[in-house]
């Protein structure tokens, strides 16, 4: 009787947490528009009909900063499931930098669930409250896919490295932690072993245009 009484306790807390998040999303402002911008792997600019340069940060979510391994490659991926595309808005009011926090969702896609689903974006943990987003972080780590498939030196939280005063004014410890510099193009590679490096723990995607996993064709080609 009393296993019975904790399986039903259970489900009706289930129902009514599910019930509250679908008030929660049914009450949520929404906004819609065109993202015309995209300034990093968290950040975009919407033009909606109302304002013509509206910033929305990704909320519960936070991608590796532009100057961070894998920054590139997150910034590149919203891109490619936002840029120039319409799209709706779940807000969540204001950050301290007075943009607007939101859910965002691109042709019936969870763009934030996607970029964290993909290995792009940490969890938030102090902001997020979505348990989906949790384990959907843990399916990424598991898998090693994007930014999990770094070394561990190189998979540094977004939060952590912005507060990290020495390792942002220090190009020279951040080469040394993560085994990255400030070279961007294959001009600057002095061979094709440091162009792995930088396609392969630095994520320089750029380097490899075709998408064939060799990156710089001239300095790796035959190799």
């Amino acid at each position: 009787m009393k296993t019975r009484l904790l399986l039903i306790f259970l489900l009706l807390t289930t129902l009514g947490l599910a019930a509250w998040r679908l008030y929660d999303w049914l009450h949520v402002p929404t906004i819609s528009g065109l993202v015309i911008a995209v300034a990093d792997g968290d950040t975009l600019t919407l033009q909606t009909a109302d304002q013509p340069k509206l910033k929305i940060r990704l909320t519960e979510i936070d991608t590796p900063e532009i100057r961070q391994p894998y920054g590139l490659n997150a910034q590149q991926l919203l891109t490619q499931l936002a840029l120039n595309q319409p799209a709706t808005v779940k807000t969540h009011g204001l950050d301290k930098y007075r943009r607007t926090l939101g859910r965002v969702y691109v042709n019936n896609v969870d763009v934030n669930a996607a970029l964290v689903e993909q290995g792009a974006a940490w969890v938030y943990v102090q902001y997020a409250s979505d348990a989906r987003l949790f384990a959907l972080e843990q399916q990424a780590r598991a898998a090693q896919r994007g930014l999990w498939a770094l070394p561990e030196a190189q998979r540094i939280a977004p939060w952590e490295w912005r507060h990290n005063k020495n390792l942002r004014s220090d190009p020279m410890r951040m080469e040394a932690i993560a085994g990255c510099g400030n070279k961007r193009t294959c001009k600057e590679m002095s061979d094709c072993n440091e162009a792995k490096l930088y396609l392969t723990q630095c994520g320089l995607s750029r380097l490899d245009k075709d998408k064939d996993g060799v990156p710089c064709e001239k300095l790796c080609r035959g190799q």
